[in-house]
């Protein structure tokens, strides 16, 4: 009888252990659904307002900032170079500023160079990022300048240092970037030197060499910069 008893105990046990094994895997295997909302917000400012901005400074052949705003509701930036002649190089070595306001360091990591239209007018643009408004960045410092498009490819990278959030100033608060109301965009109103990795802009330079071009042909088409942080 003991014996018996002591089998009936044992495959209780055993029946019991099953059971919990079931539901265990029952629990694991199961799907859960839920709800939850988060609130959102952003806002959608001018260019030369944003955590990146852009900020003008040297003027085109019309006596207008190279870098403009034509249409102030849509708030497209252009560079309008206007008429270049057959065979010469012309350059702007202060097309215009980038600068960072957000509160950690960006790299500018390359740019790409594309056309609209059947003209393709790429390989005759050099961009440089460079310290000096005033220099012709192949004149610089091998540390102050970085050809990053060639015409065909983009190249190296840049560090901007972290900015202040103030979209009236650049260079930390030691250069002020007031309102153009004529042209619409906000530009650098003095020339400060600028070092790859310590301040919060870098200078952009533009070249365009018409030897390759056609003569009596328009070249549109548009400049986009790329952009990495790791916050």
């Amino acid at each position: 009888m003991d014996e018996l008893e002591g089998i009936s105990v044992d495959i209780r046990k055993k029946v019991l252990l099953v059971g919990v094994g079931i539901a265990v895997l029952s629990a694991a295997i199961a799907t859960q659904y839920a709800r939850i909302s988060i609130g959102y917000e952003f806002g959608v400012v001018h260019p030369s307002e944003g955590f990146i901005r852009f900020v003008a400074l040297d003027n085109a052949t019309d006596g207008k900032r190279l870098l403009r705003i034509e249409d102030n509701n849509t708030a497209s930036m252009k560079l309008k170079f206007g008429n270049i002649p057959k065979g010469m190089n012309k350059t702007y070595t202060a097309a215009f500023a980038i600068v960072n306001e957000e509160g950690f360091s960006v790299n500018i990591t390359g740019v790409s160079v594309n056309y609209t239209g059947a003209n393709d007018g790429t390989s005759f643009l050099r961009i440089w990022l460079h310290a000096h408004a005033n220099m012709d960045a192949p004149d610089e410092a091998a540390g102050d300048k970085l050809l990053i498009w060639d015409g065909s490819n983009s190249h190296g990278y840049w560090i901007l240092a972290a900015g202040n959030n103030n979209a009236t100033n650049m260079n930390g608060t030691q250069t002020n970037t007031p309102w153009d109301t004529d042209d619409h965009i906000r530009y650098a109103a003095g020339t400060p030197t600028a070092t790859n990795g310590s301040t919060d802009f870098v200078w952009v330079q533009i070249s365009i060499d018409t030897s390759g071009a056609t003569k009596g042909t328009t070249y549109s088409g548009y400049i986009e910069f790329h952009f990495k942080a790791e916050t």
